[in-house]
């Protein structure tokens, strides 16, 4: 009575016999509402478990998107063993024995940082900070290790197993925080785990309840790649804090003061520490005359920084290029002009100098230094906290041996996420890194990236070209989201192939990458030094703002209206429903309108929070015929899920039905068949055939400049353009790039529409003179 054929009167004399699934005791309304999607009210009566057979049968159909980042060969090789939680019982025993924890005992000596902030406020949390006699250490394992290392795909229930063990381990030790939000990490949760950021932040934060939690925050851009309203910035800290973090690390991209002083404001009014970050890049102990990064430079940011009314300084050096003279030089020198301001440090290891400058940092007074747990630190990641703890000897009271029952744990879920690993990263990195400056947390999508768009085996032309355009945009701190106009216009200048000079020369007419677009516009703010010129000037040539001005005069949000939150509370309820929306989805609506959508979209398919209890095995591998895994959801919930069969393709409905046994008792979950259905022109037709490419010698020939999806075509057969006038937009790995008329004339083809996928120097349209 619920297939949707029959509901439709879409049906003949054949109907059962169409459809044998009918007939079996078990066959899944959750199949039928997969393509219906007007049975939604029905589907939210099915049994709990079908939620996670329809997320299983559709891996086993379709695998991952590309998009996910995991290598294929090593999917197939993830252990469908869970990895057990490291054991609270034995951190315990190793604790109440050790003569570290015993020295600091219950007294005042015993550090309560979070209990500090919560109670007495912000600024009685740095007095305690800067009157610690020991150096502190914060931990990135639940972040940035894992964006540097496994491009930020580690999930909440592998965090959340440790969270507790971490909490005995640490929460009586010098370690001052946990590094655990912010960043790339909400974007990810929602586009690629499909998991909530908030739920993540709460549910972390009941299972540590006195680990300091801190975050990294973009500045103006919040956890974003663009610039918002003002209001959503704060509203934002307001929540971010109320939810469970703590620590507020505030960078811009550019070093830009002004966008500083709405992340700081943003910060401070949400009740939160805050560590207002200065990005570090060049060489601070360089001779040249020419150098702009030198100790003048830093030092006067850093009063800036403080006169916002900052209750702490970083240090954020995100390539890697701190040396320990460097390091000496510039912590002495700030802890002098500043002696009452806690100093951290946060830096990466990718030429293998990172533990040495952090040593160098506490003995020059830094307050606190970055360091991730042994199997999660080193290469772009932080340098390694057992050995920083080791350093640091009697000036920290970690106890080793409870840092490696987290250790041993974490070891073993890295073997989990092995699809992630870069295999390149290894021969990657090095001092090289003193040259281009990539920074940590741009390696793995990098590499990524690259071989995406047909750059395989040729990253070390990758690095020089990075070098190469940080040099053309002018020099510029490093860090998302200037990093990633660095790295597109790296990977633009390769695909185009040609010089730097003519990159500038011709850059009004060229296919520039659209972020590369909007830097030259000013939409982070303007960079130290101003921005280089003839480039400038050529690339705003017919490009300019929505309003006809050539580029933003000042703070980009500063002209951006107020979020209208009670309107977008309002949209979003009366499309999702009123108990399903609260503050925290209308600002991730705010932040990533789209990214959200297609989360809620997800969630309407497999039900709400069921991917994030899915072990990682059984989220990340693809069941094979005749193998069975085991899912756990609680006592008395104990499932041995056998996939039987996947049938053959429906060529009417696109879909083929998977043939699962749930504790003995066959489930049939008919499931779209996205990759057959992409690989043909028509239901049951033959492969699509290659785009024509464009015909190099032919001036009016446009082609594409890198693989990627047409999103936009502003032109068809006939029309009149002239020349640099937009006539598509491709989209390629979070890149967008506007394609350009190389001439004046009239357009004789146009081969292609809108959402089309293509592949490198495919033919996009043909003009000739008028």
């Amino acid at each position: 009575m619920h297939h949707p054929d029959f509901k439709r009167g879409s049906f003949d004399l054949n109907f059962i016999e169409n459809n044998p699934e009918l007939l079996e005791k078990r066959f899944t309304t959750a199949s039928i509402a997969a393509s219906d999607p007007d049975l939604e009210s029905y589907g939210q009566k099915y049994d709990h478990i079908e939620g996670y057979l329809k997320y299983i049968a559709n891996l086993a159909v379709n695998g991952h998107p590309t998009s996910l980042g995991a290598d294929p060969a090593l999917v197939k090789s993830v252990n469908n063993q869970d990895v057990a939680a490291p054991s609270i019982v034995e951190i315990e025993g190793i604790l109440a024995k050790s003569k570290k924890n015993m020295m600091i005992g219950e007294g005042l000596n015993a550090p309560q940082w979070r209990k500090i902030l919560r109670e007495h406020g912000p600024n009685a949390l740095a007095t305690a900070v800067r009157s610690h006699q020991n150096v502190l250490v914060t931990d990135t394992t639940w972040r940035d290790a894992h964006q540097s290392l496994l491009a930020t795909r580690m999930r909440t229930a592998d965090i959340l197993k440790a969270a507790e063990a971490t909490n005995v381990a640490f929460k009586a030790s010098d370690v001052f925080s946990i590094e655990m939000w912010g960043g790339a990490t909400f974007d990810v949760s929602y586009n690629f785990l499909r998991e909530c950021p908030w739920e993540r932040l709460e549910k972390l934060r009941e299972a540590a309840p006195d680990m300091l939690f801190q975050m990294l925050l973009r500045g103006a851009n919040a956890v974003g790649y663009t610039v918002y309203p003002d209001n959503v910035v704060y509203e934002f800290c307001k929540q971010a804090y109320e939810s469970g973090n703590d620590v507020f690390r505030v960078f811009d991209s550019l070093n830009y003061i002004e966008n500083m002083q709405l992340g700081i404001g943003a910060a401070v009014a949400s009740g939160g520490f805050v560590e207002a970050a200065i990005c570090y890049t060049g060489n601070v102990t360089s001779n040249d005359p020419n150098n702009k990064y030198d100790l003048a430079y830093y030092l006067d940011y850093a009063q800036q920084l403080v006169d916002l009314g900052t209750h702490a300084l970083a240090i954020k050096d995100m390539a890697g290029l701190l040396t320990p003279k460097a390091t000496k030089m510039l912590v002495s020198e700030l802890r002098a002009k500043f002696p009452d301001v806690p100093i951290h440090l946060h830096s990466h290891d990718t030429a293998g100098m990172a533990l040495a400058s952090m040593y160098a940092a506490s003995e020059a007074g830094a307050d606190i230094v970055d360091g991730a747990i042994d199997s999660m630190s080193g290469l772009s990641s932080q340098p390694c906290l057992g050995a920083l703890v080791a350093a640091l000897g009697d000036r920290n009271n970690i106890d080793l041996d409870a840092l490696q029952v987290l250790n041993e744990y974490w070891e073993s879920v890295r073997h989990q996420y092995s699809p992630f690993e870069v295999q390149q990263l290894n021969a990657a990195i090095g001092s090289s890194v003193y040259k281009h400056e990539i920074p940590g947390g741009q390696y793995t999508n990098l590499l990524f990236q690259s071989k995406q768009l047909g750059l395989s085996g040729r990253f070390a032309e990758v690095k020089k070209a990075y070098q190469m355009a940080n040099i053309l945009l002018g020099d510029i701190p490093k860090v998302t989201p200037s990093s990633k106009v660095v790295g597109d216009l790296a990977q633009a200048f390769l695909n185009l192939k040609i010089s730097p000079e003519e990159l500038v020369d011709n850059a009004s007419n060229l296919p520039l990458p659209q972020s590369v677009v909007e830097y030259f516009q000013g939409a982070l703010g303007p960079p130290p030094g101003g921005f280089p010129e003839p480039f400038r000037t050529n690339v705003l040539k017919g490009r300019p703002l929505k309003d006809g001005r050539a580029m933003f005069e000042g703070r980009p949000g500063a002209e951006l209206k107020s979020y209208d939150f009670t309107t977008a509370e309002a949209n979003l309820k009366k499309a999702y429903g009123d108990t399903r929306i609260t503050k925290k989805e209308v600002l991730s609506h705010a932040l990533y309108p789209k990214v959200f959508k297609d989360f809620m979209e997800f969630e309407k398919t497999y039900g709400k929070g069921i991917i994030e209890k899915l072990p990682t095995h059984l989220f990340l591998r693809p069941l094979s015929e005749g193998e069975e895994a085991h899912l756990h959801l609680g006592p008395g919930k104990d499932y041995y899920i056998r996939l039987s069969s996947i049938d053959k393709f429906n060529e009417d409905l696109g879909t083929r039905v998977v043939t699962l046994e749930v504790n003995g008792e066959k489930w049939f979950i008919r499931t779209p068949d996205t990759v057959t259905t992409l690989q043909s022109t028509m239901v049951g037709g033959a492969a699509p055939k290659r785009r024509e490419k464009k015909d190099p010698t032919e001036k009016g020939s446009v082609g594409t400049p890198m693989p990627g999806m047409i999103v936009a075509v502003s032109v068809k057969e006939g029309d009149e353009v002239k020349e640099g006038q937009t006539l598509f937009k491709l989209s390629a790995m979070k890149m967008e790039t506007e394609i350009k008329a190389p001439m004046a004339g009239v357009v004789t083809r146009v081969t292609v529409e809108q959402n089309d996928s293509v592949e490198g120097d495919d033919l996009l349209a043909l003009i000739i003179p008028k």
